[in-house]
């Protein structure tokens, strides 16, 4: 699964880009954006940045693509090859 993070998320992780081998996860069901999110919380726990909120602040405001699809749904399930792009709200236009 590749994990793409924008703007603030970016800036909490000092990452743009992740990579997660899901079959390295002791998962016994389905890994849901949920669980992803806890992941990426647990690992990275502070901010990168000293402007930018911890990245469990900051998505608690994100949208998420799954595939270049838009979900808020938490509950939606992943796989492996999907494509998650954490998309913290942009302003300006």
């Amino acid at each position: 699964m590749n994990i793409r993070f924008f703007a603030a998320a970016a800036a909490a992780t000092g990452v743009e880009e992740q990579q997660l081998d899901l079959a390295t996860l002791e998962s016994t069901g389905i890994f849901t954006l949920a669980d992803l999110s806890e992941l990426l919380v647990a690992s990275f726990p502070a901010s990168a940045s000293a402007h930018t909120p911890p990245l469990a602040q900051v998505l608690t405001r994100c949208s998420f693509l799954i595939n270049e699809v838009s979900t808020r749904d938490l509950s939606a399930p992943l796989q492996a090859g999907d494509v998650v792009d954490i998309l913290p709200p942009f302003a300006g236009g």
